[in-house]
């Protein structure tokens, strides 16, 4: 006779039947243990996600230079006059392009002012002149108009692309596009036309030594010609009085030719900044490796989440095992009838097996739901950005309590079959 027939199936859901409420309070600890797997996988997977998102909006093929004030800089005295030097120099950008393989392209930054207004609304912005390559290094399009052309840098014009913030600020309902907007300086005041607004752009990276987290949504972009020619390299410091800054680009956007050849061009790149540079006045930031530190980062908190949430299915199983001995005991007699009337050690151990098995599944569905719909709840109520499924976290979460069920119901069922029938008719 099989021992897995549909008479041992319908048996074993019977008695769970017959003890519902025990059967739900059994099953709690493997609901409760897959919800936890779910819940923390999917929402770490959601947080992480996003961070490894804004990661790739820098560039995974870029290599990006900043200029960085350092606490003591290089000063030139003249009379009362005092000169501040410091950042990545045009020396150091043609030391990178004529020494350094595998570079696609070099997109220059050149800083030029951080104040714009239109009529009486005013905001801090910073104004930066750039070529048209720069939109293509960092993947961003133009909501409104067009972006800078090459034309626009060789007839050295006065216009600009201006973010999504700086259009809120200073445009608020108006069409910018064809309108002046202001920026400010020392030397005096120049209007640029608006000709582009760029769609809304995540950013990326936290701040670094001394860098201020890059935002394109609060910054203007003007021709790198127009910059070069009208600003030159020096600027009045914001203290004031004789005090004047010289930075001569704000930073480089390095494009390199392949994946692969990223972390070798970066760190040749150091060695010739290193080579230009007395003091520490520049950092620079490589996507691609930020990006494996991430995913490193990820895929280890995955592994501690994953055990921590592990360790409440190991409860729930013991649970389990804790009250199907309990049942062994008090079905000692009708253990010992069936055997009397032929059944075999098999049956009895299939009969128990059966039942943690069907608790296991049930709460493990269970728990694949209630898991679901609590990481969607969390991650709203917490604003960690949506919470992500995976199909092989719901897999190995439900397969793990079918695998707890098995585990942790063999002993029992096994105690129960190994009574001798006997002694199991005399049990009161």
């Amino acid at each position: 006779m099989n021992p897995l027939n549909f008479e041992t199936l319908l048996l074993g859901i019977n008695n769970l039947r017959l003890h519902k409420l025990r059967s739900l309070l059994t099953a709690l600890g493997i609901i409760f243990g897959v919800a936890a797997v779910i819940c923390m996988l999917s929402v770490s997977e959601g947080v992480t996600a996003d961070e490894l998102r804004m990661i790739q909006l820098l560039g995974t093929r870029n290599i990006i230079l900043t200029s960085v004030k350092p606490p003591e800089t290089t000063q030139v005295a003249e009379g009362n006059t005092r000169l501040q030097e410091y950042g990545i120099t045009y020396a150091d950008q043609r030391l990178i392009e004529q020494t350094v393989p595998h570079v696609a392209r070099i997109v220059p930054l050149k800083s030029v002012g951080e104040r714009v207004r239109r009529h009486a609304r005013q905001m801090n912005a910073r104004v930066v002149g750039t070529t048209p390559e720069f939109f293509e290094c960092v993947n961003v399009r133009a909501a409104r108009g067009r972006l800078l052309a090459a034309v626009d840098d060789a007839d050295k014009k006065n216009v600009c692309v201006i973010g999504r913030t700086v259009q809120e600020r200073l445009f608020a309902f108006d069409d910018p596009i064809g309108e002046s907007v202001f920026v400010e300086r020392f030397e005096g005041t120049v209007p640029y036309t608006v000709i582009g607004v760029l769609s809304h752009v995540q950013t990326a990276g936290a701040p670094q030594r001394g860098v201020e987290e890059r935002n394109l949504n609060e910054e203007i972009f003007i021709p790198y010609a127009t910059a070069t020619s009208r600003y030159g390299d020096t600027e009045r410091s914001l203290g004031g009085g004789r005090e004047f800054l010289k930075m001569e680009l704000a930073g480089l956007y390095i494009s390199v030719d392949e994946l692969d050849n990223v972390l070798p061009v970066s760190t040749m790149i150091a060695r010739c900044l290193e080579r230009n540079h007395a003091q520490k006045d520049y950092d620079m930031r490589v996507p691609l490796q930020t990006l494996q530190l991430a995913e490193r980062k990820k895929r280890n908190s995955q592994y501690l989440l994953g055990f921590i949430a592990g360790i409440s299915l190991l409860v729930g199983g013991i649970g389990i095992m804790n009250i199907m001995l309990a049942t062994v005991t008090e079905r000692t007699r009708e253990i010992g009838i069936r055997r009397a009337l032929g059944a075999r050690r098999i049956h009895i151990t299939v009969q128990f097996l059966i039942e943690t098995v069907v608790l296991s599944t049930a709460g493990g569905l269970l728990g694949v739901t209630l898991g679901y719909i609590g990481s969607k709840i969390i991650s709203q109520i917490a604003d960690w950005g949506d919470a992500i499924v995976r199909p092989w976290a719901v897999i190995i979460s439900f397969g793990l309590s079918v695998m707890v069920g098995i585990f942790f119901g063999l002993w029992p069922a096994m105690k129960a079959a190994r009574l001798d029938p006997i002694e199991a008719l005399r049990y009161e």
